[in-house]
C-alpha cells in the first residue's frame, strides 16, 4: 500500500501519550462487560453486582497499569479504574454499549445513547475505541449501515482531535463457529480485507486494533496445534498471513489478544515479528489477568490484587519484553 499515514498534531500528541517512550503501545485492555460478568457470575454461583465489576475492574488497573502505556476501560464501570490506574497511563474508553443488536440480521453495532465523544474526552479519554462485528461479505446493505455509523464516529473523533480506535471483529453467518478449522481457513481473507476496508480515509480511523490473521490451533507446527491433525496454514501461510497486513492498511495497526492464554499470546506475537509485519503494538486484557479470577471468587479484592501484583506483573512484563521489536506509530507517518 503506497498511501502514508496522516494525523493532527493534536491527536499524535494524544497517541504518544498512549504509547511507551519508543511509540509503541503496550495497552491493557479492561472494557470487558457482559462476558465478564457471565464469567464471573458462574463461579460465584450467582449474578454479580454492578459494584462488584467495578471493583474487579479497579483491582486490576491498580496492580497492572504501572506498567501498561494504556488501558482500555469502559465509561459504565470504569470509573474507580480509571481514578485508581498509575499516572503515567493513558486512557482509552470504550464507546460502544456491550454486545451487539440480536433482533436483526447482522449483529449491529450500538451506542449507547447518553454518551458521545465530547463526553468521553471530558472523562480524560485520550483515545476512543469502537468494536464493531464485520463480515466483509456480508450482504451490502448491512455492511452500508455499519460503514455509516462509522463514518459519523470518525467525524467525531475528529472534531474531538481524540485518537479513533477501531476493533473490526470479524464473523461469518455461513460457519457458525468461528472458532473451527473451517472459520480458520476462512481467517486471514476476512481480516485482511476487513483492514482495506476501514483504512479508508472516510472513516477517519487512526489505530486500527484487530485479531491476529490466523488461528494459532489450526497453524501447522504451533505449540497448541496437535500433530497429525488437519491444519488450516501451513507455517509458511501463517507467517505470509501476518505480513499480508503490511499490503491491506497504511495506518498504525495492533493486535488483541482474543482471550487466548498468556503463552499463547506471546507465541502469537513471536511470530507476528517474524514475519515482519510492521505492527505497533497490542491490547491485552485477558491473556494477562484472566486466569486469577478464581483468587478473585474465592478471595476477594485483596486476594486477587495479591495474584495480580506477582503473577499478572510478571507476565505483562513478560509481554512488553516481547514487544520491543514491534514498529513505532510514527514510522507510519508520511
Amino acid at each position: 500500500m503506497t498511501r502514508k499515514f496522516s494525523i493532527t498534531d493534536g491527536k499524535a500528541a494524544r497517541l504518544d501519550r498512549l504509547s511507551n517512550d519508543v511509540g509503541v503501545l503496550t495497552a491493557l485492555a479492561m472494557d470487558q462487560r457482559g462476558s465478564l460478568r457471565k464469567t464471573i457470575s458462574n463461579l460465584l454461583g450467582r449474578p454479580m453486582t454492578d459494584d462488584e465489576l467495578a471493583a474487579f475492574k479497579a483491582v486490576v488497573s491498580r496492580a497492572l497499569t504501572p506498567h501498561a502505556s494504556a488501558v482500555l476501560l469502559d465509561p459504565q464501570y470504569g470509573g474507580e479504574a480509571l481514578k485508581q490506574r498509575a499516572s503515567n497511563c493513558g486512557v482509552i474508553l470504550s464507546y460502544e454499549e456491550t454486545g451487539y443488536d440480536t433482533t436483526n440480521k447482522g449483529r449491529m453495532l450500538r451506542l449507547p445513547p447518553h454518551l458521545s465523544v465530547r463526553r468521553l474526552v471530558e472523562q480524560g479519554a485520550d483515545g476512543v475505541k469502537v468494536m464493531v462485528y464485520y463480515d466483509p461479505d456480508d450482504d451490502a446493505a448491512i455492511n452500508d449501515q455499519k460503514h455509516t455509523l462509522i463514518e459519523r464516529i470518525g467525524a467525531e473523533c475528529a472534531a474531538e482531535d481524540v485518537v479513533f480506535f477501531l476493533e473490526p471483529y470479524t464473523y461469518t453467518d455461513v460457519i457458525a463457529d468461528e472458532k473451527s478449522l473451517d472459520y480458520a481457513r476462512v481467517r486471514p481473507h476476512k481480516v485482511l480485507q476487513t483492514m482495506r476496508d476501514f483504512s479508508a480515509e472516510r472513516f477517519r480511523v487512526d489505530v486500527l486494533k484487530v485479531e491476529v490473521p490466523v488461528n494459532m490451533k489450526y497453524v501447522e507446527g504451533t505449540s497448541v496445534h496437535a500433530a497429525g491433525t488437519p491444519f488450516a496454514q501451513t507455517r509458511t501461510e501463517a507467517l505470509e498471513a501476518f505480513r499480508a497486513g503490511a499490503d491491506a492498511t497504511h495506518l498504525p495497526f495492533i493486535y488483541l489478544s482474543g482471550g487466548v492464554s498468556d503463552a499463547l499470546f506471546r507465541e502469537t506475537i513471536s511470530m507476528a515479528l517474524e514475519s515482519g509485519a510492521p505492527f505497533s503494538g497490542v491490547l491485552c486484557g485477558r491473556a494477562t489477568w484472566q486466569d486469577g479470577i478464581p483468587e478473585f471468587v474465592k478471595s476477594g479484592a485483596d486476594g486477587f490484587f495479591n495474584w495480580l501484583s506477582t503473577n499478572g506483573v510478571e507476565r505483562i512484563r513478560a509481554l512488553n519484553v516481547s514487544l520491543e521489536p514491534a514498529t513505532p506509530w510514527r514510522k507510519r507517518l508520511k
